[in-house]
């Protein structure tokens, strides 16, 4: 089996190897991840929030303090 896509349609089809040799100059060999690529369906994107809590100092302090 090969890819083969049309330069004049930009159709990607898959054929046996004897249609492919036999084709016109309109169609290209292309590799199957191109072919794969056209069915793929795109995921939609997870947006995580961040959140970043920030210590002041003497939350600080008291940490170390306990740490120690």
């Amino acid at each position: 089996m090969k890819c083969l896509k049309s330069s004049k349609t930009n159709q990607i089809i898959r054929v046996s190897d004897e249609k492919a040799y036999n084709a016109t100059s309109e169609w290209k060999f292309i590799p199957k991840s191109e072919w794969k690529a056209q069915f793929k369906k795109e995921a939609p994107e997870v947006k995580e929030d961040v959140v970043v809590v920030e210590e002041t100092i003497a939350e600080k302090q008291l940490r170390r303090k306990k740490s120690k």
